[in-house]
């Protein structure tokens, strides 16, 4: 296929055409082999949330709960996870204990 007879915005429309079917094949990808997946453990007896259900990826995780908080902006948390916000470290830096800010 021959490109360089395309405009710029016709490329592009072009891409977001192909992005959005991309997209769509990849969920009927999916759901297929969920089916046969489903199929396969059916036929050894196994419901398939038994083989996979337990496994929690990232995604299904969640966002950690706050462990601390500012004491004048409650909009202000951080869950002790990664690194420390600005706001920690000026506490920090005053002196102050983390076990102030504790929730």
């Amino acid at each position: 296929m021959n490109l360089s007879k395309y405009s710029t915005q016709e490329l592009n429309e072009l891409k977001r055409d192909i992005d959005k079917e991309l997209k769509s094949r990849r969920k009927e990808d999916a759901k297929k082999a969920q089916k046969e997946l489903k199929s396969v453990a059916e036929k050894y007896g196994f419901n398939l949330n038994d083989l996979v259900g337990g496994q929690a990826t990232r995604a299904t995780k969640g966002k950690a709960p706050a462990q601390f908080r500012h004491p004048d902006d409650p909009s202000k948390t951080w869950s002790g996870r990664g690194r420390k916000p600005v706001w920690i470290k000026e506490w920090e830096a005053a002196g102050r204990s983390l076990d102030e800010l504790r929730v």
